[in-house]
This record gives structure tokens, sequence and C-alpha cells, in this order.
């Protein structure tokens, strides 16, 4: 309601109130007409004067004061005086809109104040695991003063072995943080994804017959599909995945490489029959060093960044990527990539027979 009508209804309330009293004492018609008329003329400018200058001015005030915070700073010293036309009707659906922002902002920061508590908590866990191990191997080596050589030998190695962890935990997080920084840039070159999967798992095919598990590429379609991105860093993401296919796979098990061929994008899948992940886990699952079978990853190592890794890699892409599994019967990660516009067919270089 307009500022003008609320206070014509308030004094015409009065007015008629006044008029009607005059008329009950007077009983003259031209009294009454007269006191209304000059009562509600009186009434309107008084309350508009008394309104507009206590009232009305400070809802100007708090509502020009909510709308440029939500604004933000820069556009509020452009836009300047900019208000409402009738800023008492919209206050308060501003003020709900406002307390609701707020409110999605209070839960975002103790949403993130819990993940940084979570991060503190598990990299101090992660970093204290292979520092105390080395400790212990140094302080049982200056107790020995190498009279053992076996021993200290044996000693040296599990100490080696740490510092690789620890190595290794340092390098993932400087990854991580410069991929969340955007310090490491994604170098698009255009490449055979068939190919490229193919070397994947031939780089990869030893240590799967260590985990007693077989690597099959599921090719859908013969024709090679070019892809447009950085190769050397979707061969890290392949790696990680079927690395972590060997991990939590099942001894006598396959992983299975899939490839699809979309309109404009190639969906990549990699799936396991392994122990599979509780759906409850799965919205967690690309968090830093989150471990779904704590006891079980720590005898498997690694850094637990391997799939954050992964993550940051095909979001830099502009990609996506997703997982679904079954407890006790395996997980399927696939990642997406945006196919090669072929502009041209490449040469066809004929081959001279002598």
């Amino acid at each position: 309601m307009k500022l003008r009508v609320l206070v014509f209804i308030n004094a015409l309330a009065v007015a008629i109130t006044i008029s009607a009293v005059n008329f009950y004492f007077q009983h003259k018609f031209y009294d009454m007409a007269i006191t209304f008329v000059a009562t509600i003329i009186s009434s309107f400018i008084v309350f508009y004067w008394l309104i507009e200058k206590y009232v009305y001015s400070k809802i100007k005030l708090i509502y020009k004061l909510i709308h440029n915070l939500k604004l933000g700073r820069d556009l509020r010293e452009a836009l300047g005086e900019h208000m409402s036309s009738d800023p008492i009707n919209d206050v308060q659906q501003e003020v709900e809109e406002w307390a609701r922002e707020k409110k999605i902002e209070i839960d975002m920061l103790r949403t993130q104040e819990k993940f940084r508590r979570d991060f503190l908590s598990n990299i101090s866990h992660e970093f204290k695991t292979p520092l105390f191990a080395i400790q212990g191997y140094i302080e049982a080596l200056q107790d020995d003063d190498f009279e053992d050589k076996d021993m200290a030998r044996q000693f040296l190695d599990k100490a080696s072995k740490n510092v690789d962890r620890l190595s290794y935990l340092i390098q993932d997080l400087d990854e991580i943080s410069k991929l969340e920084s955007g310090e490491l840039p994604i170098n698009y070159t255009k490449f055979k994804i068939n190919d490229l999967i193919k070397e994947v798992m031939e780089s990869l095919e030893l240590k799967g017959k260590q985990h007693n598990i077989k690597l099959i590429f599921k090719q859908k379609y013969d024709e090679p599909i070019l892809v447009t991105a950085d190769r050397q860093k979707i061969t890290q993401v392949l790696t990680n995945l079927i690395d972590n296919s060997f991990k939590y796979g099942k001894e006598g098990g396959n992983t299975w490489i899939t490839l699809f061929d979309l309109h404009d994008q190639v969906l990549i899948e990699v799936t396991d029959d392994g122990i599979g992940i509780e759906e409850k886990y799965l919205p967690r699952l690309f968090e830093r060093f989150f471990r779904t079978d704590t006891s079980r990853s720590r005898q498997i190592g690694g850094s637990g960044l391997g799939l954050a890794i992964v993550k940051h890699i095909v979001e830099a892409h502009q990609q996506t990527i997703n997982v679904r599994s079954t407890e006790g019967v395996g997980s399927t990660f696939g990642f997406t990539l945006q196919k090669a516009k072929q502009n041209m067919p490449f040469p066809h270089i004929p081959i001279l027979k002598s």
C-alpha cells in the first residue's frame, strides 16, 4: 500500500468520527460537512508529515541499506540512491529474502569450517604416520649402533618407503593446490583417446598381474575417436582410476575400460568387480583424504588424494565425472571429454612397395 493511500484512509477515519460526533450534538449537515472537509484535510497533512518524517523515511533508509548490501559495494556506488517506488510494500520481502541468503551463507561457512577442521585433522594424521615410523626406525638404528647390519638395512628400507610416501603426499597436495588456483594450465591438444587408453593399460599391465586383476578394453567403436584435452593430465586421470580399481578390486577379478561415443563428447568408464562402495559414501568420495574403509586404505597405501586430483583435472577441462557403485558388486567411474572438431580429414600417406 502506498503512503498517500495509507494516510488518506487514516485521515478519512478521523474525519468521519469527528463529523459524526459534530452531527450528534449540532444536528446540522452543513456544520458536519465543514467539519468533515476541514478534518480530512488537516488530518491528511499532519499524518503525512508525521509518518513521512518519523516512520516512512526510516523504512526507506532500511530498505536502501538492505538493497545496497545485497547488491554489493561496486553496484551500490554505481546505482547510488536507487530504491523501490513502494518501499513499505517491498521491505518485508527484501528482509525475508536477505535473511534466507544470509542463512545459506552461514550454512556454507559452517560446512567450510567443518571441512577445514576435517582437512587439518586428516593431513595431520597423514603426515604423522610416516614421520613417526621414520623416527622409530632411526631411533632403533641409533640404539643398535648398526651392529646388526641386516636389521639396519631392513629399517633403512622401511624408512625410505615412508619418505617416499611423504614425498608423494606433498606432490599430490601441491598439484591439487595448483589445480584449484589455476596455476597448472591445461594444454589442449588433439589426440586419439583409444590409443591413450591402450598405452595406459600397457603401462599398468604388470601392476594388474601383481594384484591378479585382468585389464579389459571394451571398445564400442572400431573408428579412432579424437578428443581435445591435455593428454598428460588425462593419462593421470586414467592411471589413477585404474590404479584405484586395483586397490579395491577382488583377487582374480577384472577391470573394464569402456569407451562410449556420444554426440559431441566421449564417455570413458572404468569399472571393477570389487568390494563396491556404500551409497551413503558416494557424495563424499572425491573429497581429499576421504576413505570409505580406513583400515584397508592404510594397508594399501597411497596419499588419499587420487580421486580428488581426478575430479579437479576433469573439472578443469570443464567436463563432468560421476560414480555409481553397489556394495559387494563393484564400482564404475565415468568422465567425459570434448570430441575434437574434425575440420579436415587426416592425410592418407601411401606406403610405397619396393
